[in-house]
This record gives structure tokens, C-alpha cells and sequence, in this order.
């Protein structure tokens, strides 16, 4: 079997296909033996961008900034139980509401698993090469109050909070927001509006919000740029914090 000299393997490290080089060496004498060079060429370069995808979609999950990192819309718990719809989460695994710029909003009780469902819908995003970023509510509120002491940290924020393809606000409208935080937030999803999908977990549910954001225009602005084309899931009243305690005792 033809082996690569230094001079070349030196050559693809320096480029920077190190992953090629060791698909390559690492290929099955005994099964690539009678194998065109072509051919043994083509199964090296589908292994290294396997590799590479796979490099590629660790850090997009690692750098969503996931709750919790290990969710997976495969293994919800107790779906039917919680009156989820398995037909519904295989459909959102699919990120087919990412190519449709829909949002999702994953409603119910405190402790029904919301966080844990936009973790894992963030992670399947993610595991489609979408840039996906998870975040509570509280800390965009403070991280939106950090940027101002910064120049030109207004829109930089804004830019930043607007480009990511799945963006998942986490205890959505847990407070009421102030004057400028709804601002802040009609400003944010303006951008987002028919481009990007925003996931939206909550306890409220959709004839609560006009109210806790204020009752006023820019209510209902806000509320114009989320509840058309989006999916709307109750999570139920069953808490799984409890459930999982229960569990492990």
C-alpha cells in the first residue's frame, strides 16, 4: 500500500490538514489493500470532515452557554404523561423552525422542564451547525446594562444578540420589565422579526403577556413580533425537579 513520505505529511501539517493526514494514516491496511489510490484518497477526506464537523459542533455547544449541556430532545421524560407531543419535539429536533424563521415558546409550571426542553432545542440547532445561544432572562437584562458603559456597546449588543440563528430567553418576563428594558426588547426583536427564531420559556401564558410588559404601545409592539408563526408548547404542571428527586432516592 502507497504511504505518504515526510516531505508531503509535513506539507498537509503545515496547511493545516492534520486531520486528513491521520484519517489517511489511519485507514485498515488489510481493507484498503487492492483500493485505487482515488478511492483510499476519498474515504481519507470523508473521515476528516467528519472530524471536522463534528469539531465544529462540539464548540457551537460549548459556546451556547447551554443550561444544561447533556439535554436531548430524543430523551425527554414522561412525555406523554406531561401531555408533550412526540411528533412535535421529532419536528423541533429537526430545526425545520429555524429554516422557517418560526419561535417557539415553551409555557407551564415552575420545575415542568422549560429550561431543560429550550437547552436541548438550542443543542439540536447547534447539532445543525446553527449558532444557537441560551440565556436567562436576568442576565440579558444585565449584560444589556454592562454594554452601555461601553463605546458603541449599544448596537455591538444589539448586533450580537440578534445574529445568533436560535437565540433561547429563558424565565421570560419572570419580572416585569422597566421602561427601558421593553425598549431594549422591541428593539432586539425587530431585528430578530422574519429572520431568526427566538425560543421563549416562561411560566405566563400567552393572554398574561400583554400586561406584565406593560399594557402600553410598546406591549404591543413586542407581542407583534412573537406570537405570528410561532409554536406554541405547555410543558404542563408536573414538576420534574421533583420527579428526579423522587427518582434518585
Amino acid at each position: 500500500m502507497t504511504q505518504l513520505d515526510a516531505q508531503t505529511k509535513h506539507k498537509l501539517r503545515e496547511m493545516g490538514a492534520s486531520s486528513l493526514l491521520e484519517a489517511f494514516e489511519g485507514q485498515d491496511p488489510t481493507l484498503a489493500l487492492g483500493m485505487a489510490f482515488e478511492e483510499r484518497i476519498q474515504l481519507a477526506v470523508d473521515d476528516a470532515h467528519a472530524t471536522f464537523t463534528n469539531a465544529k459542533v462540539d464548540g457551537l455547544i460549548r459556546r451556547a452557554g447551554l443550561r444544561y449541556p447533556d439535554a436531548d430532545l430524543r430523551f425527554v421524560d414522561l412525555v406523554e404523561e406531561r401531555g408533550l407531543d412526540r411528533g412535535v419535539l421529532a419536528q423541533l429536533r429537526s430545526c425545520s423552525f429555524v429554516q422557517m424563521r418560526q419561535n417557539v415558546v415553551f409555557q407551564g409550571f415552575t420545575g415542568s422542564g422549560k429550561s431543560y426542553l429550550g437547552s436541548a432545542l438550542a443543542k439540536s440547532a447547534c447539532q445543525h451547525r446553527y449558532r444557537a445561544h441560551y440565556i436567562r432572562m436576568p442576565d440579558l437584562e444585565e449584560s444589556w446594562a454592562t454594554a452601555q458603559d461601553k463605546p458603541g456597546g449599544r448596537e455591538k449588543w444589539l448586533r450580537k444578540y440578534s445574529t445568533f440563528a436560535v437565540l433561547v430567553i429563558d424565565e421570560w418576563l419572570l419580572d416585569e420589565p422597566s421602561d427601558e428594558i421593553r425598549s431594549m426588547l422591541l428593539e432586539l426583536l425587530e431585528r430578530r422579526y422574519d429572520t431568526v427564531s427566538t425560543v421563549f420559556c416562561t411560566q405566563y401564558a400567552k393572554k398574561d403577556w400583554h400586561a406584565r410588559l406593560g399594557g402600553g404601545v410598546h406591549a404591543d409592539a413586542i407581542m407583534d413580533r412573537i406570537v405570528h408563526n410561532t409554536l406554541w408548547i405547555t410543558t404542563g404542571e408536573m414538576n420534574m425537579r421533583e420527579h428526579i428527586a423522587h427518582a434518585t432516592t
